[in-house]
């Protein structure tokens, strides 16, 4: 399966698990996202959830030629309901990031509750570079983590940008050798496992509580300016250019 999703001693493990197309996430990849993260909401036996690649990457995104053909067209799209119950799970949520994690491999980072990465890990948010927007309210998030100024620098140059320097922005909690990574995320996760549901849950809510609305009506915002502008002749351009594998040229747009 191209998304593993796995149980044992109350931590769910979802792992991206089509590395022969860079764990790229397809509409289908989405739903098991989103059923897992709904099936956990209801099993009283999962306690905490757990998000992770393969040693050599994270994520490359979306699928591009499976997004095109199949572009998110309302709230019961895939992405969105997984984005939805990213948002709502109620459960502690952990990521464990190797290598590239691009697109919504970094952005989907911001609405986890602990991430620790590798230091290898490379992450990304190229929107602008392929004249679309940011997307996962990132446009929100990044800006009141890292501050104005570095949340324009990922967001408008779309750059990569290393573990340290994440960590350094507050959107990694440590970095760790490779080999290190998922044994110490495992161990972070049965940590919580052991503390009172109640209390963790609880926890949870009352430090999220005063933000949901808010990244709920910017994901929104986001959405619209993102499909309105999937139609752009900068967006085609992009798209072409990446699929024919050379460099984008913008310069004839206004």
């Amino acid at each position: 399966m191209d998304i593993d999703i796995s149980k044992d001693s109350g931590v769910l493990t979802l792992t991206f698990n089509r590395l022969e197309k860079k764990n790229a996430i397809t509409a289908a990849m989405y739903q098991s996202l989103a059923d897992a993260l709904k099936d956990a909401e209801a099993d009283a036996t999962v306690r905490a959830v757990l998000i992770a690649g393969q040693p050599q990457i994270f994520t490359a995104g979306n699928d591009l030629d499976d997004f095109l053909k199949n572009p998110p067209s309302g709230a019961d799209s895939p992405v969105f309901q997984f984005m939805q119950r990213m948002i709502d799970c109620s459960k502690p949520t952990i990521a464990a990031v190797a290598g590239p994690a691009v697109g919504i491999g970094t952005t989907l980072l911001l609405h986890c509750d602990l991430v620790y990465a590798a230091e290898n890990a490379r992450l990304s948010m190229p929107f602008s570079q392929l004249g679309l927007c940011p997307e996962f309210a990132s446009s929100l998030l990044l800006p009141q983590l890292a501050g104005s100024q570095r949340a324009a620098e990922k967001l408008l140059l779309g750059e990569p940008f290393l573990a340290a320097e994440a960590c350094a922005m507050g959107l990694v909690n440590r970095v760790l050798p490779a080999d290190e990574l998922l044994p110490f995320a495992r161990a972070q996760a049965a940590k919580l496992v052991a503390l009172p549901a109640s209390s963790v849950r609880a926890t949870k809510r009352l430090m999220k509580a005063d933000q949901v609305a808010a990244i709920k009506a910017r994901i929104m915002e986001e959405n619209l300016a993102f499909g309105t502008m999937l139609g752009t002749r900068e967006a085609k351009e992009a798209f072409a250019a990446f699929f024919e594998k050379r460099k984008p040229d913008f310069s004839r747009f206004a």
